[in-house]
């Protein structure tokens, strides 16, 4: 498959700190929990970090369809995953998630299955990117990576995960061996 790279960098792009390819080690799989692309757009562009001017975006966005855009380059440190962005690039799959219920207890089953383009692409997009970075060799979810709980919503004295993405319907056997890539966090 060949890959189609729309570029659609954020308002902040060169408030990111740069980094060389050889950085990046690690692809980490999110979904969007939104309802489409437009409003995870408008997620990524909301500054969170005002000393920085920055906010929380992965690098490429993959919508249902299996169009690919890139939000951020991947030369660029973006804010993705607690703790291991410096070294990651951020990939999120649109997908509903728990949305709009994201921290209530009785939400927290994930229904919306991937579809067979964005998974496409994805793989792709992995191949792509182990040719980019060289030492790219890992890839984990966001849920293996930030195993934070808080308080449910709907009841404080319940724990939910803070993140849960991709989720169980995630086809890990399938990008694992698609990719060749290892998979790396919680429990793997």
């Amino acid at each position: 498959m060949t890959v189609t790279v729309v570029d659609q960098p954020l308002p902040y792009v060169s408030r990111l700190p740069e980094r060389p390819a050889g950085a990046v080690e690690m692809a980490v799989i999110h979904c969007t929990e939104l309802p489409d692309l437009a409003t995870a757009r408008e997620y990524g562009e909301r500054v969170l970090y005002e000393d920085r001017g920055t906010g929380a975006s992965g690098h490429y966005y993959i919508d249902r369809d299996g169009a690919i855009y890139r939000y951020v380059p991947t030369n660029r440190v973006a804010n993705h995953v607690r703790g291991h962005n410096p070294n990651s690039i951020g990939i999120e799959l649109v997908n509903l998630g728990r949305y709009p219920h994201w921290w209530d207890s009785r939400h927290q089953t994930m229904t919306e299955p991937y579809t067979p383009a964005q998974l496409a692409a994805l793989t792709a997009l992995l191949a792509e990117l182990r040719r980019i970075h060289p030492n790219l060799q890992l890839i984990a979810g966001h849920e293996d990576l930030d195993t934070a709980r808080l308080p449910a919503s709907d009841d404080p004295g319940v724990e939910v995960p803070r993140k849960l993405d991709p989720g169980p319907l995630f086809p890990w056997a399938e990008v694992l061996a698609a990719s060749g890539l290892t998979r790396a966090g919680a429990g793997h």
